[in-house]
């Protein structure tokens, strides 16, 4: 039978389940099981395609193409799998299935209503994503917090599934926070108590409390927790602050947590393997030579805007072992303050950043002019990418006024141009060109040298291409396009004599782990740094 863990949160959101989740996923794999992990967003967006990243973060890509919630970069990270369309669930493919099923006539004669049929297809679609992982265990990650009228059809749903499924096949987790006040040094558990309450009200008693603190909990604030929530001392963790989230595997480890989650669940418990995980921790910490990298882009003031990309450079560094200082830049104010600029010639290292639209390009295309003129290492990501090549066009090829298309229409050079599938697109939503997509490598360039291969793959998410008629011109005035797609898409762009100048088309960040870094941010790394 398939186990299920299913983990909530209390207080307030970004609490850090996501993070718990994949820990957890992570210690169970290691001692031998096929896990897989659901994200449930309450929210009605069908899918994270379509928001700003102020609202909710990056939008990760999965190889099948779904745009999904951030949680699931953490999943892939921490655990080592891939994950897919079926490990996000939100409330409006929920309804949207539904409604769909009601127009077909597949419930004639009934009302169709949030219990049974709502429920019944949050169940549906759990289960489904263990079915096509055909994972021993599924760790199911409620979003948001315990208490929103948003989540309440999501909470039913798996208090059911509890019901439903053979005991003790379900187990709960609550993540809630604790306060600590400084000035006092207190620890207070009040919040915490009444996120347990409000569980309890609508029929959800928790197996395990993780409690997300500053320090961690005393035996006496355990004791009084368990009192007020009904949860045993010993089923009650903590999960303090670290230097970095890639610990807190390792925190929960020490603490028993997945020994205890496999005793409820009744399976059986073993030494986890967690050398290669271990190193890599202690490789991070203990890179001391600094390598200063500018992420320019135009969503900077949340950094979680581009965490697939941060994360990165942290895989890269601690195979490197070097110890990256990252300066975030907002493009903009490279446009309203140009001194700004002049920091950018004293990195070591620029990445442009992806992000759609016209805001902070032209601080884009400056930045991307510096890199190029003072021999700066430059890795331009999807449209860092487009806009080195309109940087190009408008400073080498001499052509005044290039431009794309997405943000001037009327260019009278516009070297990058919608996609031809895209022209005839009417809805925006999960429309793009999404997911994996092969890249084939010129032999001889950089970007051969840095996959060792003349076949790459890495996910995608643009609706704008390279614009073929400029491809020939490009070349002939010294830009090398390295990688295509199968049917003649520029997938990479170089510069012969540059330290290192590379563009892709697709996300290499998506792919990057841990103990298996992304190949294009090691080199970029190893440029940066002066590592031959």
């Amino acid at each position: 039978m398939t186990k299920f863990i299913i983990v909530t949160g209390g207080v307030l959101s970004s609490v850090g389940k996501g993070t718990v989740s994949a820990s957890i996923g992570l210690l169970l794999k290691a001692r031998g099981y096929n896990v897989t992990l659901v994200k449930v967003d309450p929210y009605l967006n069908v899918d994270a395609g379509t928001m700003n990243p102020y609202m909710h973060g990056e939008v990760f890509v999965t190889d099948d193409g779904a745009e999904t919630d951030l949680d699931l970069g953490h999943y892939e990270r921490f655990v080592g799998i891939n994950m897919s369309k079926y490990n996000n669930i939100t409330a409006g493919k929920v309804y949207f299935e539904v409604i769909r099923k009601e127009r077909e006539g597949k419930y004639l004669g009934q009302t169709v209503q949030i219990i049974p049929h709502v429920t019944d297809e949050i169940k549906s679609m759990i289960r489904k994503a263990a079915e096509k992982a055909n994972a021993e265990v599924v760790i199911v990650e409620i979003g948001g917090t315990v208490g929103d009228i948003e989540s309440l059809p999501f909470l039913e749903a798996v208090r059911q599934l509890r019901i439903e499924e053979a005991e003790p096949n379900v187990l709960f987790v609550h993540v809630a926070l604790v306060e600590y006040l400084k000035a006092t040094e207190e620890i207070k558990t009040k919040p915490l108590q009444h996120s347990v309450q409000e569980l309890r009200r609508i029929g959800i008693q928790p197996d395990i409390i993780i409690a997300r603190s500053v320090v961690p909990l005393d035996e006496e604030t355990r004791k009084k927790i368990a009192l007020f929530t009904n949860v045993r001392p010993e089923n009650i963790f903590s999960n303090y602050d670290v230097s970095m989230t890639y610990e807190v595997p390792l925190i929960l480890e020490n603490q028993g947590v997945p020994s205890r989650i496999l005793e409820k669940l009744q399976l059986k418990d073993s030494q986890p393997n967690l050398e290669d995980w271990k190193k890599f921790i202690s490789d991070l910490k203990e890179g001391k030579r600094e390598v200063t990298i500018a992420l320019v882009g135009k969503y900077t003031k949340l950094k979680d805007s581009y965490i697939s990309i941060k994360e990165a450079i942290y895989h890269a560094a601690a195979k490197l072992k070097l110890k990256p200082v990252l300066l975030w830049i907002e493009s903009t104010d490279l446009e309203s303050y140009p001194q700004e600029l002049e920091k950018l010639k004293k990195v070591n290292g620029i990445i442009v950043l992806p992000g759609f639209g016209a805001r902070g390009v032209e601080g884009k295309i400056s930045a991307i002019r510096i890199a190029r003129e003072n021999n700066i290492p430059f890795l331009g990501i999807c449209y860092g990418m487009q806009l080195a090549v309109v940087e190009f066009a408008r400073n080498i090829m001499g052509l005044k006024g290039a431009h794309t298309t997405e943000v001037d229409p009327k260019t009278p050079y516009p070297v990058i141009t919608l996609l031809d599938e895209q022209k005839k697109v009417v809805q925006v939503g999960g429309t793009m060109r999404l997911g994996l997509q092969k890249v084939i490598i010129k032999e001889g360039t950089l970007a051969n040298k840095i996959y060792g291969s003349t076949v790459a793959y890495e996910r995608h998410r643009h609706r704008y291409e390279v614009n073929p008629e400029y491809v020939d011109e490009l070349q002939k005035n010294g830009m090398v396009i390295s990688g295509i797609s199968e049917n003649g898409l520029v997938e990479m762009i170089e510069l012969k004599d540059h330290k290192f100048f590379v563009g892709l088309q697709g996300h290499p960040e998506y792919r990057s782990r841990p103990l298996a870094p992304s190949p294009v941010f090691v080199s970029f790394l190893k440029a940066s740094a002066g590592i031959e």
